[in-house]
């Protein structure tokens, strides 16, 4: 079976590089062709594909998520995270990376991340490689 389990201790808000993780999982499935499925079950974080050669990319992301869903007064969610979870919405809980030749198809500069909008907390998220 082909399906890996992570775990991470996030921090209150921020981007975390995943793809030597999900080369892990990819490496010992020993698949060449096919796709990884990269899945997150929280509802306050999420998966993402973007930039890994600038931090400061993860620095002006965060900057614009919170610009972009700042907390509010008026949010009725009891938790006091509504904005963590329009984020994880608007992010989405999965990502998909096409495998070739036993390597993922990223580009030069991609990295996957997941997004942790809410913490600190301990996470989970999922990795499924399908192809032969």
């Amino acid at each position: 079976m082909n399906l890996y389990h992570f775990t991470l201790s996030t921090s209150r808000e921020n981007l975390f590089n995943i793809t030597s993780m999900v080369n892990d999982a990819l490496c010992a499935s020993k698949v060449k062709s096919g796709a990884a499925i990269i899945f997150c079950p929280h509802t306050t974080a999420g998966i993402t594909i973007n930039e890994n050669a600038d931090p400061d990319v993860v620095t002006d992301f965060l900057f614009g998520m919170n610009k972009a869903f700042p907390d509010r007064k008026e949010f009725r969610h009891t938790e006091g995270n509504s904005h963590a979870h329009l984020k994880a919405s608007c992010i989405g809980a999965s990502e998909t990376v096409i495998i070739e030749n036993g390597k993922l198809l990223l580009g030069t500069w991609q990295g996957i991340y997941f997004c942790e909008f809410d913490g600190p907390r301990t996470r989970n998220f999922y990795v499924k490689i399908i192809g032969d």
